[in-house]
């Protein structure tokens, strides 16, 4: 490819996108930049505290245990209170809860204050992702998904090798300059970041999100978290999220530990993590413009296979370079996995549950932190790390079946209800999770309920099926021609 069209490519990826997106991303770009901590906590209570794989696992578990509770509930707060506040107060709260943990020395109370660093800072999750299907358009949110996650881990490559670093002269300067960046990222938000809630009969604050017009908002019934977890489709998608969060959780904590127990050192750990976000860096967004308009089913079982058997691959690693191989093969499939999901997550979101959906979603990830931390060290410590990533390699297996079966129900089998269904009749492609470009018409969303359940239903041009409001596309089952799961 030439040079020419590399640009062109490049300028393609970045553009027409909103002034609000591009400052959220940057305040996500800040945030990251200082992320020391999460990467680092396992080594740092190994080596550094000298305390046991168990600990550092139920530490973690803990971390994860507070990001459960906060996605539920921030997300129920992104729609009640609206995204900014809750975005504000979860970077604030971070900052301080991180720095806390910096200084604290009894065991107890590190467990205690990791539990509340873990609610304080995935509190922000579902309001940024809220945010960005707020104010994006619908054909471009897979880009602007991508985009975010992109810079997420470009902020993640930077901070892990820095922090490896920074950590051989001491942990309490990872912890404080973690805070510092956190409150940095704050006043971004504060300063450039507007409210974008949708109000009920109008469009977004940021005015990109062209999810519909007044009167579709205005049928749109309240959702519950009920009827999230009444939504079949949309739990399946949480449900496998959760399988291939435990395994991306164990390069974070179970990693470490074993490169530690080889004789390696937090040096060598960052070098070799750094290489996932370096990849991630480099080829996400090219990847992503080749996702975007293929059947996501078969991408999703690739992914689920290469994740697993980048972990399983770990089981042979004795050198900082193997180590670095088997992160790029399950990096990979992170690739593949992020902007596909994180795209089907969005096109499943009613409007005014957004919050409430993507804390769901968030909520996979939680749980993930809260269980694979705890498995992975006592895995660990009673069979050892080989009976680890062997484990890991069977549950990639696992999940890509789940997957397959997903997008064969998805295809092929109606629903009648839930943020997916469109009624008696009708046929849903996986893809229509996936493809956020519309037909025609201005209606891009699935977002008006379909037989009392929270979900939302495609519109037939002209034809006002399923008592929608007439005029829009048809955006379910609209078939191949969008990011983010992580976390």
């Amino acid at each position: 490819m030439s040079v020419a069209r590399l640009k062109q490519a490049a300028k393609e990826s970045v553009s027409g996108l909103p002034r609000e997106f591009w400052w959220l991303w940057t305040s996500t770009l800040v945030n990251r930049l200082g992320g020391f901590v999460a990467t680092f906590l396992a080594m740092y209570l190994t080596v550094d505290r000298g305390y046991s794989a168990m600990f550092a696992g139920l530490v973690g578990a803990l971390h994860g245990l507070g990001g459960a509770v906060s996605a539920v509930v921030a997300g129920v707060l992104t729609d009640r209170l609206g995204r900014r506040p809750t975005l504000l107060v979860s970077q604030v709260s971070t900052a301080v809860t991180v720095a806390v943990l910096g200084f604290v020395q009894d065991p107890v109370a590190i467990a205690v204050v990791t539990c509340l660093v873990g609610m304080t800072s995935n509190a922000s999750r579902p309001a940024v992702q809220a945010m960005i299907a707020d104010i994006v358009r619908p054909e471009d949110r897979v880009r602007a998904f991508a985009l975010n996650y992109w810079a997420i881990n470009l902020g993640f490559a930077v901070s892990a090798a820095a922090a490896g670093l920074i950590a051989s002269h001491g942990y309490l300067t990872l912890f404080l300059g973690d805070a510092g960046m956190t409150l940095l990222c704050a006043v971004i938000v504060f300063a450039k970041v507007p409210e974008s809630r949708p109000e009920r009969g109008g469009a977004a604050a940021g005015g990109g999100g062209g999810d519909g017009d007044g009167a579709r908002d205005a049928l749109e019934p309240e959702v519950g978290l009920g009827s999230v977890l009444r939504d079949r489709r949309f739990m399946a998608v949480v449900g496998l999220s959760y399988l291939v969060a435990t395994l991306i959780q164990q390069a974070f904590v179970a990693l470490p530990v074993a490169m530690g127990a080889q004789g390696l050192s937090s040096t060598d750990y960052g070098i070799a993590i750094a290489t996932n976000g370096a990849l991630i860096v480099a080829v996400q967004i090219p990847v992503t413009r080749f996702l975007e308009h293929r059947d996501p089913a078969p991408l999703l079982m690739a992914s689920a296979l290469l994740i697993g058997g980048g972990f399983g691959l770990t089981a042979f690693a004795g050198s900082v370079g193997m180590y670095t191989v088997a992160v790029t093969v399950w990096t990979l499939g992170e690739i593949i996995n992020s902007p596909t999901q994180m795209g089907l997550v969005a096109r499943l979101s009613p409007t005014h549950a957004r919050g409430r959906y993507q804390g769901m979603y968030s909520l996979s990830w939680s749980l993930a932190s809260l269980t694979a931390p705890l498995v992975g060290g006592t895995v660990m410590d009673r069979f050892g790390s080989d009976a680890l990533w062997a484990s890991s390699a069977v549950v990639g297996v696992v999940a890509a079946g789940g997957y397959a079966a997903l997008g064969r129900a998805m295809r092929n089998r109606p629903e009648a209800g839930g943020s997916g269904g469109e009624g008696p009749g009708s046929v849903v492609d996986i893809g229509a999770g996936v493809e956020v470009g519309v037909e025609v018409g201005a209606v891009a969303e699935r977002e008006v309920s379909a037989g009392g359940g929270a979900g939302a239903v495609g519109v037939a041009a002209g034809n006002g099926a399923a008592g929608a409001s007439s005029g829009g596309a048809r955006a379910v089952g609209a078939g191949p021609g969008p990011g983010a799961g992580a976390g």
